[in-house]
């Protein structure tokens, strides 16, 4: 058992906080269903070998192993895929066989497998090449890889959306047409499902009487690539990922160590919001900008050296990435606010052919944010007449469902429920546009909009640091298990800074004095619907203010403190 396993369980038997149990109960989580949920037991896991191939694939690859044939593994350009290919890596590794790293350009191949990528391959002399995090839609491709004699093996997690599955030697992926639909591993990652097959080929060496190396420290890659590709927390990946949260601050892989300060390896807790707003990120940034093998090179470094020459490139990517982001977005913004009218607005969609591809999809979820339904952000495509959009959902829509409905509008489009990607010629566009609104108009604003919620209502003399330490025990937190938000009122604002004009800091107290608070808003200036802080603090002599956060730690220097994320405050008529 883990040390961060240990905490969690002398945790649940002390008395909890008041506001514990009341979150609790709103989430419906009691007796089994509670229990389930803060399960760490892997023995409890569905079985990860329930997949279609998963024994054709691992078979096959055990032989490759055996006979010392060259293995390649082909990924996408995302944290997913770049995670998967790590696993991969680290898991050959452990038999002393090095594994060849393949990953596209999103700008030159683009996303999934193309004959480009087998010729690669095959150049490379690799003798079987295993696909992570994409795969599923490539037919064209997996029918070249034959004619070329090159053994394929597809392992995804995304929809399978062709009118038939690529011919393969085998296909994993839980979400493939004739898995179950009840199939309980519909919600792994592309990197779970890689460490699946890790499973079922270790399984085949203990049946052959081997003792094999264990796997558990490749639930770290498990961890953030499940946490950034926002896969749906249901108790198996909540299981799998809290077992690599635990590992993450003692990592023994350099380029998994170069993410944390040696301030943060001193603490034994990783939150989920490292990974989705530090790490994730950072993984990206590379693949956004040009080619992610730098990335890819951090995660499979051999020594601290390596880690930090490649961590670096990622830091300077990175920054550029913002700078880049923050001018698309913008524009963005400006396109959709000129488009506002008296009707409602349906979705974000917009265009300018010279917006950077790399961060349509970071600048659509940043929409999502702003204007609280879907978002499409077009960029210009390489091919002439062609462009290509990164699409984000809100609320519980399936964007992927309303593209599908848009499909012969498209040269191609693929993804999940909750993003999406799709290219087509530009003069489909206004078509595009109506035919999006046309469907959106008929579904329920609840069910395709971010709905302003909140968890529990909560005082200020509440939020103390035992509170917080509490919270950590439902972490991981993400799609399928958000952070809990706190509403509260009864507070004043003693006072507030603005950080590099965008952002907010408050000083807050309880009504009597007594209780002072720190809390902190990013982007909040302008932020749509939102009062500016100058309103609220004039506001407070004659309305109630009413607030609306998350907790959080601040670590510094040894130093910590209570910290409310303040995503909005307004004020109201007592």
């Amino acid at each position: 058992m883990s040390t961060q396993q240990t905490t969690h369980t002398t945790t649940q038997k002390q008395q909890l906080s008041p506001a514990i149990y009341r979150l609790l109960e709103k989430r419906g989580l009691k007796g089994a269903s509670l229990e389930e949920f803060l399960s760490w037991d892997l023995k409890k896991l569905p079985n990860l070998m329930a997949m279609q191939d998963i024994d054709v694939a691992a078979k096959k690859i055990l032989e490759c192993m055996d006979q010392n044939k060259t293995i390649g593994i082909y990924g996408d350009y995302d944290v997913d895929g770049t995670t998967s290919c790590a696993l991969f890596y680290h898991f050959f590794k452990l038999f002393d066989i090095e594994a060849k790293m393949i990953q596209p350009s999103r700008f030159i191949e683009g996303y999934g497998l193309h004959p480009s990528s087998v010729d690669k391959a095959i150049g490379q002399d690799i003798e079987l090449l295993i696909t992570v995090d994409c795969g599923i839609t490539n037919n064209e491709a997996a029918d070249y890889a034959k004619e070329r004699g090159l053994d394929l093996i597809i392992t995804d997690h995304h929809k399978d959306a062709r009118s038939e599955m690529p011919e393969a030697l085998a296909i994993v992926n839980p979400n493939r047409r004739d898995e179950p639909a009840d199939n309980p591993l519909k919600v792994l990652a592309g990197v779970g499902v890689a460490f699946a097959i890790c499973v079922k080929i270790r399984t085949l060496l203990e049946e052959r009487g081997e003792t094999p190396p264990t796997l558990y420290p490749l639930l770290q890659f498990v961890a953030i690539g499940t946490i950034c590709d926002l896969a749906k927390l249901t108790p198996v990946n909540l299981k799998l990922v809290r077992h690599g949260l635990s590992q993450l601050t003692s990592s023994k892989y350099p380029g998994v160590k170069a993410f944390f300060t040696p301030e943060e390896r001193q603490n034994k807790f990783c939150s989920s919001e490292k990974l989705s707003f530090f790490i994730g990120p950072m993984i990206n940034s590379k693949g956004r900008l040009d080619h992610p093998e730098k990335a890819l090179n951090l995660l499979c470094a051999a020594d601290g050296t390596e880690a930090y020459e490649n961590f670096s490139h990622l830091e300077i990517s990175n920054k550029e990435r913002k700078l880049i982001q923050a001018e698309v977005f913008e524009g963005a913004r400006k396109q959709i606010m000129s488009s506002l009218g008296d009707h409602e607005h349906l979705i974000s969609i917009a265009y300018q052919e010279d917006w950077h591809e790399g961060v349509i999809g970071i600048v659509a979820s940043k929409l999502v944010e702003t204007f609280k339904v879907p978002a499409i952000v077009f960029s210009n495509a390489e091919e002439e007449g062609i462009i290509k959009a990164s699409a984000r959902s809100a609320g519980d829509l399936s964007i992927f469902d309303c593209l599908n409905n848009c499909a012969d509008l498209f040269v191609k489009f693929g993804g999940h429920k909750a993003a999406a990607g799709l290219s087509m010629p530009k003069e489909n566009l206004d078509e595009f546009i109506r035919r999006m609104n046309e469907q959106l108009v008929e579904i329920p604003a609840i069910q395709r909009t971010v709905q302003n919620f909140y968890d529990i209502e909560i005082a200020a003399e509440e939020i103390t640091p035992k509170l917080v330490k509490e919270l950590e025990m439902l972490e991981p937190f993400g799609m399928g298990n958000e952070k809990p938000v706190f509403k509260m009122k009864g507070f004043n604002i003693d006072n507030f800074d603005l950080l590099k004009d965008v952002h907010v800091r408050w000083n807050l107290s309880s009504s009597n004095g007594q209780k002072k608070l720190r809390g902190i808003s990013f982007n909040y200036i302008d932020k749509w619907g939102c009062e500016h802080p100058e309103e609220l603090f004039k506001a407070q002599s004659r309305n109630e203010l009413c607030a609306y956060f998350t907790l959080g730690i601040n670590r510094f220097k040894g130093n910590e403190y209570v910290q409310l994320m303040v995503e909005r405050i307004s004020s109201q008529d007592i």
